[in-house]
């Protein structure tokens, strides 16, 4: 029961979070490419968030677990609030785009970017269920063990391949060509994200520095 109300807390969050990011800048509620965008994140959320809560629990909290305040290491605090500084600021620039005409995206464009949308938030989620151990914090927990099948047997951080995914759709879907330069500067805080926590990885989860030989690209295959 906790967990539900937990999940539906989150969503509601969620919803005033983007009605305050895009409709104030856009400065009306006539902004349908936004609507859409939101109803696409959460129905693509809060699905695998319901499959979660009632197949494992755990897992579920360990996602919602987020946040700099949530993350241990200093570092990982400071990136997480670059992380929410660099969402806003594409939010927002996409809404100004969209208020003051300064690129048009072409309708079938809008619909990539949220198929874009949905197949990134999708696939974050479904890290979580491959990897019940797969949280929104950087933590090793007791009796962890490293995944290397699956979508973990691509890349070494699906997870952030689905961010990846969803943060080049928002823009698009949010009608605004504009918002994809504001992406730039979320690129090197989620690489250092992902340094740092294989940094940590190494130093205290057994096997990962095998498991790193195996697989050896992080989110892209033949790049990196």
């Amino acid at each position: 029961m906790k967990i539900a109300v937990q999940t539906l807390a989150t969503a509601i969050f969620g919803l005033a979070f983007f009605a305050a990011l895009l409709f104030w800048p856009a400065g009306t509620l006539n902004y349908w490419q936004a609507w859409v965008f939101i109803a696409v994140f959460m129905v693509a959320t809060l699905g695998p968030s319901l499959y979660l809560a009632v197949n494992d629990p755990a897992a579920l909290q360990r996602r919602m677990n987020a946040g700099p305040v949530a993350e241990s290491r200093t570092l990982q605090k400071l990136i997480m609030t670059g992380t929410i500084l660099a969402v806003v600021a594409v939010l927002i620039v996409s809404a100004l785009d969209h208020r003051f005409g300064w690129s048009n995206v072409p309708t079938p464009v809008v619909i990539v970017g949220n198929v874009l949308v949905a197949v990134g938030l999708v696939l974050a989620q479904l890290v979580v269920i491959q990897n019940s151990y797969a949280g929104a914090t950087i933590t090793v927990e007791k009796g962890q063990k490293v995944v290397d099948n699956g979508i973990y047997g691509l890349v070494r951080h699906p997870m952030y391949v689905g961010t990846l995914i969803m943060m080049v759709g928002t823009p698009l879907a949010l009608d605004s060509y504009w918002g994809l330069l504001a992406i730039a500067p979320a690129l090197p805080i989620l690489a250092a994200r992902i340094e740092d926590e294989e940094k940590m990885l190494r130093q205290e989860l057994d096997g990962y520095d095998e498991y790193t030989r195996k697989v050896r690209y992080r989110l892209v295959p033949g790049v990196w």
